[in-house]
């Protein structure tokens, strides 16, 4: 897969100095450089997003135009430090068992993501082909989608997308308030999965996309262990006043409105999952599912000592709002999710499982297009009743004053983390402080 990669990229390189004139942007001139210093303004659709989630380009290089199809190239990249303090502490699930923390301290190239886009034949066939890595896990793939789009009400796509369980799964990655989701999002949230998916406009201001996925998460689950059962999600957003919400409907007003924006979303995500390997193996396959004490659902012991859960309902259902204004951003959801039906392997004290929780961001534009301060707060209402927070805030700085490149800070304090895993920010059950620092790209 790496012997892959590289040849891509050597490819594109070679194609960029054999043909200079097919590369847009390579030295430009007075007039474009304006146009690349307003990258991300209102009316700009280069980062538009509405329907893949993590996986639509920035602006890259448009390496082909002919008759025949496109080609463009695009890269986003990120690396950060973290720190979880304190380094090392003892905390008790729901059951009161003790369990070890140790906090993070390194720093890493934490993601790259690398997009082959364009259109074959006619623009309303399009393609994505992804090159993605995240170093934290040591994980490598490529994957993709193909859409057609019969009109604007109507867009067909089949290939790897996300389940419409949380507000960042919906197109605004990596426009958050900091260099990941919080706390609320990543507890709650499903995966990408590979899945099958319509979308388009019901009347001006107003879209859908459904999803039938295979799962909530297709990483690190081979198709040999895949169940019958399908996921299912939905979303409805409604953007009443300006008809959009800034560039992928990001968190934060960099653009600054001159005239109040609003967005109101609904979503819906069911999935009957599996732990997909054998209950006599103490650590699940199926690591998406955490409850809110931060332990992963499927292993050995979760609910009850000795005890595994084989299949679950998983139902997620989430609000949101939010409102930018000249440089002023407000954005807040409300969560809730059930965990129900479970067939295991011995008696277990619930039947079901339901938490409940809200997100909270606010966001101001100090120096407009280049200083962001904003905080960030979530907390639970959990069926466990240990009410997981977290609250905090940081600072954005754009140097080009434009989305394209960002510098973050951020320290936040977290109560109980419901959150874990190397991908984003949180490790399960810290009660203390993180601190991040990182940089990331969007070409």
């Amino acid at each position: 897969m790496r012997t892959s990669l590289v040849r891509m990229i050597c490819l594109a390189g070679f194609a960029l100095l054999t043909f200079p004139g097919l590369a847009q942007n390579e030295v430009p001139d007075s007039a474009s450089a304006t146009i690349l210093m307003k990258r991300g303004v209102v009316k700009d659709s280069t980062y538009e997003n509405y329907a893949s989630g993590e996986f639509t380009p920035g602006r890259g290089f448009d390496m082909v135009k002919s008759k025949f199809g496109t080609l463009n190239i695009s890269i986003y990249a990120i690396a950060r430090y973290l720190n979880q303090l304190p380094g090392h502490q003892t905390w008790q699930d729901h059951l009161g068992r003790d369990r070890d923390f140790v906090g993070r301290n390194d720093f890493f190239w934490h993601r790259t993501m690398i997009w082959f886009s364009g259109w074959l034949g006619t623009p309303k066939l399009t393609y994505v082909a992804t090159v993605w890595t995240v170093f934290t896990t040591q994980q490598a793939l490529i994957y993709g989608n193909i859409a057609y789009k019969f009109n604007k009400h109507f867009q067909v796509a089949i290939g790897v997308g996300p389940n419409l369980s949380v507000r960042s799964m919906q197109g605004s990655f990596p426009f958050y308030s900091s260099t990941d989701r919080s706390m609320g999002e990543e507890s709650l949230r499903g995966g990408f999965t590979n899945g099958m998916w319509l979308t388009g406009e019901i009347i001006p201001k107003l879209r859908y996309k459904l999803m039938v996925g295979n799962n909530l998460s297709s990483l690190g689950i081979q198709a040999s262990k895949l169940t019958r059962d399908l996921s299912t999600s939905a979303t409805l957003w409604w953007m009443p006043t300006t008809g959009e919400f800034g560039p992928r409907g990001g968190i934060g007003d960099l653009e600054s409105h001159q005239k109040l924006a609003t967005r109101f979303g609904a979503s819906y995500n069911h999935s009957r999952e599996d732990r997909f390997n054998n209950t006599g193996t103490p650590s699940p396959d199926n690591t998406q599912v955490r409850m809110t004490d931060g332990v992963l659902f499927f292993e050995t012991g979760a609910l009850a000592d000795n005890v595994t859960v084989d299949n679950a309902d998983v139902d997620n259902v989430n609000f949101d709002a939010g409102v930018k204004y000249k440089g002023f951003g407000i954005q807040t959801e409300f969560h809730a999710r059930k965990l129900s039906d479970f067939d295991a392997d011995g008696p277990l004290p619930y039947s079901t499982i339901t938490d409940y929780g809200y997100d909270l961001q606010v966001s101001y534009m100090l120096v407009p297009r280049k200083l962001c301060v904003y905080g960030v707060n979530s907390y639970f209402w959990d069926e466990f009743k240990r009410h997981p927070w977290e609250a905090g805030g940081g600072v954005n700085v754009y140097p080009l004053k434009n989305r394209s490149w960002r510098l973050n800070l951020q320290i936040m304090h977290v109560y109980k983390s419901s959150a874990g895993g190397t991908f984003g920010l949180y490790t399960a059950g810290q009660t203390g402080t993180t601190i991040t620092f990182g940089t990331d790209i969007l070409l």
